[in-house]
């Protein structure tokens, strides 16, 4: 099935006080008998009947998770898992009415936090909630460092950059002066303004932001490079 992800962008509105719980099921009575003790437990209710009613919602970044039904109306629960595979910061935890081993394993090996089997053991599902909500806010926190560091990056020269690349590489000042025709100064200062701007109080820092940075292809260091 071709499902297209239209509420990917994320919610102007403030984020929610309570964290969020995503119930995706096509039975109503299943829906609607989750309500009272997900409100019980301080969570945020949020319903959908199928997977494209779900994905025509906006994304919250608040700590949240996704109670998916396995079996759904249109797309299954293992075709939403798959196309929501780049949201950490939403764990999910399927249900099903029967037990499916071949479905259970293709859900864990995507990332599912648990599996439950319908009827719900109210205890068994609150603590899969409990436990999918704190990966939900560490997945946040990291995506929110990983944020900052990206702007600090960005706010580097083109230079800047270069002379980055080239030292968490491994490349000495002058090796670096070389590859790029100028003076070891000139690198040191490039360096300087660098590592001020990444807030890197440390070269071994440096390369620990550096090998964090989505989308650069740093390649690993030696531990003599990196505390040099």
């Amino acid at each position: 099935m071709n499902l297209k992800y239209i509420g990917s962008g994320t919610s102007s509105y403030p984020p929610p006080a309570a964290p969020i719980v995503f119930v995706v099921d096509g039975d109503e009575s299943i829906r609607n008998a989750l309500l009272a003790p997900l409100r019980s437990a301080g969570w945020e209710p949020r319903l959908a009947a199928s997977a494209e009613e779900f994905l025509a919602q906006q994304r919250m970044m608040t700590p949240s998770c996704l109670l998916l039904e396995l079996e759904l109306p249109g797309a299954s629960g293992l075709e939403l898992q798959k196309l929501l595979a780049a949201r950490s910061e939403m764990p999910i935890v399927f249900m099903s009415s029967r037990v499916d081993i071949q479905a259970t394993v293709q859900a864990m090996k995507a990332g599912a936090f648990e599996f439950l089997i319908k009827p719900l053991v109210p205890e068994a599902l609150l603590d899969a909630i409990h436990g999918a909500l704190e990966r939900s806010e560490a997945a946040l926190q990291e995506l929110t460092q990983i944020s900052a560091l990206q702007e600090r990056y960005e706010s580097l020269s083109r230079r800047e950059r270069e002379v980055m690349g080239l030292l968490v590489r491994g490349r000495l000042n002058k090796q670096v002066g070389g590859e790029l025709g100028i003076s070891e100064i000139t690198v040191k200062a490039h360096r300087g303004n660098m590592m001020r701007k990444m807030h890197a109080s440390s070269f071994a820092e440096l390369v620990t932001m550096a090998a964090s940075l989505p989308g650069e292809n740093y390649t690993r260091f030696s531990a003599r490079s990196a505390g040099r």
